[in-house]
């Protein structure tokens, strides 16, 4: 009876949903295109941003009650923790002298007021060396006009570090 239910809710919520082009799941060719080259900037506003220190323009593009979900560290919540966990980051990056650069393509997905990008990125250290590579998935919204990230997760490629015996107790 449950999954009735949902499943009749999600019909009806699929249905009322608009874009302001089409139809939500119908949005025209050049609707899309346009929504997938703003999400687009928004990822490469994103790198170049931490890149620069700016940790402030980083955290505005993410919606007032987005989720962050950085690996090794529980998820930040909210605009005031998710500026405290990318400043906390930045600072690290800077410090080891670390530099993030995404592959240069992604793939990108949009579905009325909902989006998202898929990536990779490599971390390299001051000499160039590659210390890390990683993925992210980050799902955006439109509100009030405007793509926000409202969900971002990423983790490593490495191989998550031995337990110590600490840890395994």
């Amino acid at each position: 009876m449950h999954r009735l239910i949902s499943a009749g809710c999600l019909t009806l919520l699929i249905a009322c949903g608009t874009t302001q082009d089409a139809p939500r799941g119908e949005a025209t060719g050049d609707a899309t295109a346009a929504d997938e080259a703003a999400i687009r900037a928004i990822d490469s506003t994103w790198f170049a941003a931490f890149s620069r220190g700016d940790v402030d323009g980083v955290a505005a593009l993410y919606a007032d009650d987005a989720v962050i979900s950085a690996p090794g560290a529980p998820a930040a919540r909210g605009s005031a923790a998710i500026r405290e966990a990318l400043a906390k980051d930045n600072a690290s990056f800077r410090d080891a002298g670390l530099t993030m650069t995404p592959a240069p393509t992604s793939e990108v997905g949009v579905s009325g007021d909902l989006g998202w990008i898929w990536n990779t990125f490599t971390v390299k250290d001051k000499a160039g060396a590659t210390v890390d590579a990683s993925k992210y998935v980050t799902v955006v919204a439109r509100k009030d006009g405007k793509w926000r990230i409202i969900r971002d997760i990423w983790n490593s490629d490495n191989p998550a570090p031995p337990a110590t015996a600490a840890s395994a107790n």
